[in-house]
C-alpha cells in the first residue's frame, strides 16, 4: 500500500546499503502531442528539505512554482530534455529514459545511486538505480524531481506558445485538448509536433485538407 505522503525511506535504505550520494529522477511530458520530454534529477540536502514536497500533480501551479525555486536554491539539480526529433526517432519511452540519463549525468557530482520514478530503469545511467512505481508520491527526492521537471517544461511550452499561438500550449502544455485540436485543424502542424504520435501522423498523411 502506498504512503499518503512521500518520505525519505528509500533514500535512507540506499544510504544504509552504503550509497552516499542518492538522487531522485522523474520525467514529464510523455503524453503531449507537442514539445520535448523533460526530466529532472535532484539530490536533496537532507538538512534543507523544502516543506510540502509531493507529487507535482497533487500541487497547484502556484505551489509548484514556489517549491521549484526552493528546490533549486537548496539542492543539486539538473534538468535535461529529449527533443521532438529524438522522440520521433526512438519512441517516447526511450526518449524519456534518454532525458533521465542526461539529467543524472549532468549533475555537478555524479551520484552513486538513483531512485527512478516508474517501473523501468533507463539504460546508460552513470550509476546503479532502483525503479519505484508511483515514486513521485513515495520518495521526497523523486517528488522534488517531479516538481522541477513539470515547472521547467510548462514554462518552456509557454515560450513555444508565444512563437506558435493558436494551439493553447500556454495552458495545455502540448496535450491534445480541444483547443489544441482546433489549432491543428486551422493552422496545421508545427516543427514542435511529434509526428510519430498518431493524431499528428493522421493529420500529416490523411488530412490533406488541413490548411497550412
Amino acid at each position: 500500500m502506498s504512503k499518503s505522503q512521500p518520505d525519505l525511506s528509500f533514500e535512507q535504505a540506499a544510504i544504509q546499503d552504503g550509497h552516499f550520494s542518492v538522487v531522485g529522477v522523474d520525467e514529464v511530458g510523455r503524453g503531449p502531442w507537442a514539445g520535448p520530454v523533460t526530466a529532472a534529477a535532484v539530490r536533496l540536502d537532507l538538512n534543507r528539505i523544502p516543506e510540502g514536497l509531493n507529487d507535482s500533480k497533487k500541487l497547484s501551479a502556484v505551489r509548484r512554482d514556489a517549491l521549484h525555486d526552493q528546490i533549486i536554491a537548496a539542492a543539486d539539480v539538473c534538468v535535461a530534455h529529449a527533443s521532438v526529433a529524438e522522440i520521433d526517432r526512438m519512441n517516447i519511452l526511450a526518449a524519456s529514459h534518454l532525458a533521465m540519463s542526461r539529467a543524472v549525468a549532468g549533475l555537478s557530482q555524479v551520484p552513486d545511486f538513483a531512485l527512478i520514478d516508474g517501473n523501468r530503469i533507463p539504460e546508460n545511467l552513470p550509476c546503479p538505480a532502483q525503479a519505484i512505481v508511483k515514486g513521485d508520491g513515495r520518495s521526497l527526492s523523486i517528488a522534488a524531481a517531479s516538481i522541477v521537471a513539470k515547472v521547467v517544461r510548462d514554462r518552456l511550452m509557454v515560450d513555444l506558445a508565444q512563437q506558435h499561438p493558436g494551439y493553447g500550449w500556454e495552458s495545455n502544455a502540448g496535450y491534445g485538448t480541444k483547443l489544441h485540436q482546433e489549432g491543428l485543424r486551422n493552422l496545421g502542424v508545427t516543427p514542435h509536433h511529434r509526428r510519430s504520435f498518431k493524431p499528428i501522423h493522421n493529420i500529416l498523411y490523411q488530412g490533406k485538407s488541413v490548411s497550412r
